[in-house]
Order: C-alpha cells, then sequence, then structure tokens
C-alpha cells in the first residue's frame, strides 16, 4: 500500500460564492492536511482524508473572514475544523468522481468531486509526486451555515451554493 502525503506548498484549497448575486468572492484555508493510500497507479483504490483549520480561512478581507469563523457561518470555536473522508474514487473513462462524507459544524452529507488527474512525476529532489484538481458544488445550509440576508432589492447577499476547488499535490511516502 502506497501512502501520499499532500504537499501543502504547492496545493490551495479554495472555495467560490455568489455575493449580490452579481459578483463572485474568493477564499481559501490556509492550513489543511491530507493523506491518501492507494496499490494502483490509477488510485482508483485510494482512501482520502482531508482537514482544514477553520481559523486558516482567508477571503482577503478581516472583517469578512471574522465573521465566517463566527457562529454566524462556521464557529471555529466550538467547530475547529472541517473534514473529508473519502467513500470511493471511481475511474469513469478518464473522468474520476471523489465521493466521501464532508463535515462541517458537526453535520455530515456525503458529496461528489469531479477529479482531473494530472499525473505523477518526479520532482527535482527525487521526490515523486501525483497531482490532482476536484471541483465540486455544495449548499451550505445542508452544513448548518445558515446566516442570511436579503438586500433592498430581493437578492440574497450570500448564494447557498459554493464552489469548491482544490488544486493539490501529494508527496510518496517511504
Amino acid at each position: 500500500m502506497a501512502k501520499w502525503t499532500i504537499d501543502t506548498m504547492h496545493s490551495e484549497v479554495q472555495f467560490k460564492v455568489k455575493h449580490l448575486v452579481i459578483s463572485t468572492v474568493t477564499g481559501t484555508f490556509n492550513k489543511f492536511s491530507a493523506e491518501m493510500e492507494s496499490e494502483k497507479s490509477d488510485f482508483t483504490d485510494a482512501k482520502v482524508t482531508f482537514s482544514a483549520e477553520v481559523n486558516s480561512i482567508d477571503t482577503n478581507n478581516e472583517q469578512r473572514d471574522g465573521h465566517l469563523k463566527s457562529d454566524d457561518f462556521f464557529n471555529a470555536e466550538q467547530y475547529p475544523q472541517l473534514t473529508f473522508v473519502s467513500t470511493a474514487l471511481e475511474n469513469k473513462g478518464g473522468n474520476y468522481k471523489l465521493k466521501g462524507d464532508l463535515t462541517i459544524r458537526n453535520h455530515t452529507k456525503a458529496i461528489e468531486l469531479d477529479v482531473d488527474f494530472g499525473g505523477i512525476t518526479k520532482d527535482p529532489y527525487g521526490q515523486t509526486k501525483a497531482g490532482f484538481e476536484a471541483v465540486g458544488k455544495i449548499n451550505r445550509k445542508e452544513f448548518g451555515l445558515m446566516w442570511s440576508a436579503v438586500t433592498e432589492a430581493g437578492g440574497l447577499v450570500v448564494s447557498d451554493e459554493v464552489k469548491l476547488l482544490l488544486n493539490v499535490q501529494f508527496v510518496k511516502q517511504g
């Protein structure tokens, strides 16, 4: 069984959410970890675990980040981590589907991400690396992120749909 750990220096964990229905705000989690175990070179038997520190959320606006960390959204004090545990990684003709359980604020839901497997290579230091891009969508309210407000014109301030975008490199261990 090959073990892999995420290379945080060469990985990004982002989310995108509509603001006022007319524009998109991008956020990142700056502190995260992930491990993967697989015996197959195409990773179709992979078991993936991931966690992110809620307090590392960064939307390039300190006031908004503070609001996201509050009980209106993530409640970082009571729920400091969000986690993902895979249940399956399927290769359907080169198109990968990563299925698993995402937990935010003690709410766990099955989600599915589309994954692009970038390949495997050795870096200049002799480390074996594997690259992936995973994208998907969740409804934030299904995870207890319930805060909402409506503009004067009747539009939502923050959409319920959140897009997930992960560009990650894993390093083979041992």
